[in-house]
C-alpha cells in the first residue's frame, strides 16, 4: 500500500468510515442542495467535502438555487460523470422524482439529507432533522409567551418538505390556543423574499403579535421587515440554529424570539457515514433522525454564537 493509500486509510479510520471503501482510484460522489448559499447548507457541504476529500475521493457539489428545473438537468449531468453515489436534498419533493428514476436507472445509490422527497423509496437512507418537532417546539414557546393568543404570520415554502414539516409542527402546538392566522405566504426560504412579504402582510395586518419563519434566513427576513416598520415587540420564529439567528437572540431585546434548531454537522456526517456503509456493502436504516431542539436567549450562551451546533 503506497502512502497516499495509507494516508487516506487512517483518516477514514478517524472518521469512522469503513476503511475498505478507499479505492486507489477514487470514489466520484454527487452532491446538490435546493439552495447552496444558505449557510445550512453551506456548512453541511463543506462537512461532507472535508470527510469525502480524507478518505481519497471526490466530491462534485452543484447548486440550482432553488429552482428544480435547474436541478433536474445538474444531476443529468452527474450521472454523465459517472458519479459513483448521489447525496440529494431537492428544491422540490415532488419535482425531483425524474432525476430519481435517471439515477435508480443508472444504478446509482441517492443518500437523501435534509429534506424528503416525494417517494422515499428511491434512497437508500435519509439523515435529517425532526423538522416536525422543530416547529412544534416553537408554537408550544408562543402559546407560553401569549397565553390570549393573537394574530400571527406564517412564512412557509410549500415545495420544501423540511419546511412543511415545521409548518406543521408549528401548527399543531398551537392548535386551540386562540391564534388566528392573517397572512401565510411561501417565502421560498429566502432573506429578500420573505422580507418583501412581511413588509406587505405587516403593513395589512399591524396588530399581529408573531411571525413564523420556515427557516433563519425567513426569520430574519420577517426581521428586517418588522425593524423597517417601526416594530419593537414582536415575536419572530425561525428554524436552524444558524449563527446569525443565535447572534440575534443573544442582543437585549431582540424581536428574535427562538429558533427550533438542528445540526447540519452532524446530518452531513451521518448521510457520509450511511453512503460509505452501503458502498462497502454494509446494511444501513432506512432513516436516521437528528435531533431538533428551542435556544431562546435563555439558553443561546449554552451554543455560542459564532458557529452551528
Amino acid at each position: 500500500m503506497n502512502k497516499k493509500m495509507v494516508g487516506a486509510v487512517v483518516l477514514a479510520a478517524a472518521m469512522m468510515i469503513p476503511a475498505t471503501a478507499v479505492s486507489a482510484e477514487g470514489l466520484k460522489l454527487g452532491y446538490t442542495c435546493m439552495d447552496g448559499t444558505n449557510p445550512f447548507f453551506v456548512t453541511i457541504e463543506n462537512k461532507m467535502r472535508e470527510m469525502v476529500e480524507a478518505n481519497g475521493d471526490e466530491l462534485i457539489a452543484v447548486d440550482p438555487a432553488n429552482d428544480v428545473t435547474k436541478q433536474i438537468p445538474m444531476v443529468e449531468d452527474l450521472i454523465v460523470q459517472n458519479i459513483d453515489g448521489m447525496f440529494m436534498n431537492p428544491v422540490d419533493a415532488e419535482g425531483i422524482l425524474p432525476a430519481l428514476d435517471q439515477l435508480k436507472d443508472a444504478g446509482i445509490p441517492i443518500v437523501g439529507f435534509d429534506t424528503e422527497v416525494a417517494d422515499m423509496s428511491y434512497l437508500v437512507s435519509y439523515a435529517g432533522s425532526d423538522n416536525y418537532n422543530a416547529g412544534k417546539v416553537c408554537g408550544e414557546d408562543l402559546v407560553k409567551r401569549c397565553p390570549d393568543g393573537g394574530k400571527i404570520l406564517v412564512l412557509d415554502s410549500p415545495t420544501m418538505q423540511s419546511v412543511t414539516d415545521r409548518t406543521n409542527g408549528f401548527l399543531e402546538a398551537i392548535d386551540g390556543a386562540g391564534f388566528e392566522i392573517v397572512g401565510q405566504q411561501d417565502a421560498k426560504g429566502n432573506l429578500q423574499v420573505a422580507q418583501g412579504l412581511a413588509e406587505d402582510l405587516l403593513t395589512a395586518n399591524p396588530d399581529v403579535v408573531a411571525i413564523f419563519g420556515g427557516n433563519d434566513p425567513t426569520a430574519l427576513g420577517a426581521l428586517a421587515a418588522a425593524k423597517g416598520q417601526g416594530f419593537t415587540d414582536l415575536l419572530i420564529y425561525g428554524v436552524d440554529g444558524s449563527p446569525d439567528i443565535k447572534a440575534e437572540l443573544a442582543k437585549e431585546g431582540s424581536m428574535i424570539a427562538g429558533t427550533g434548531a438542528q445540526s447540519p454537522v452532524t446530518i452531513a456526517e451521518t448521510a457520509v457515514d450511511i453512503m460509505y456503509k452501503h458502498l462497502n456493502g454494509e446494511e444501513v436504516e432506512d432513516r436516521y433522525p437528528v435531533e431538533t431542539f428551542l435556544i431562546t436567549a435563555d439558553n443561546v450562551a449554552d451554543y455560542g454564537t459564532d458557529g452551528w451546533q
